[in-house]
């Protein structure tokens, strides 16, 4: 015997407003890390500093990690969409699975986002042992 969660054309509508507070949240640290990117150049480029040195690593990796976290959620917010229009067309089982498929690349992208929060508060702790060293 096979349960099968019946998805209407609303249930997948309703992690629009929840993914554009996402995508938000996605692009404001984007753009946070573009300008401390910026900031660390410049400080580089005036005291050739360890510290500065040692951030660019974190960084270039956080940027990667949020590029695949936009993808990720872009790739879920596809799959609501299909899903939407597999329920209009009465492919209930295929819509089924293309939200359930969906679901599962929003959640990755969060579990990418707290990997990228991770690495975030290692590059703060850099910042603290420059200040304690100086």
């Amino acid at each position: 015997m096979s349960v099968v969660m019946e998805v209407t054309i609303t249930t997948p509508a309703l992690l629009f407003p929840a993914i554009s507070v996402l995508f938000l949240a996605y692009a404001n640290r984007y753009l946070a890390i573009a300008k401390r990117t910026r900031e660390l150049h410049s400080l580089y480029n005036k005291t050739q500093s360890f510290f500065a040195k040692k951030q660019v690593e974190s960084l270039r990796k956080r940027i990667s990690l949020i590029i695949a976290m936009q993808l990720l959620a872009v790739m879920g917010i596809i799959c609501c969409v299909l899903t939407m229009g597999l329920v209009f067309f009465g492919l209930q089982l295929m819509a089924t699975y293309a939200f359930l498929i969906g679901m599962l690349l929003i959640v990755l992208s969060l579990l990418v986002s707290m990997w990228e929060l991770m690495i975030s508060t290692q590059s703060l702790n850099i910042e603290l042992e420059n200040i304690e060293s100086a």
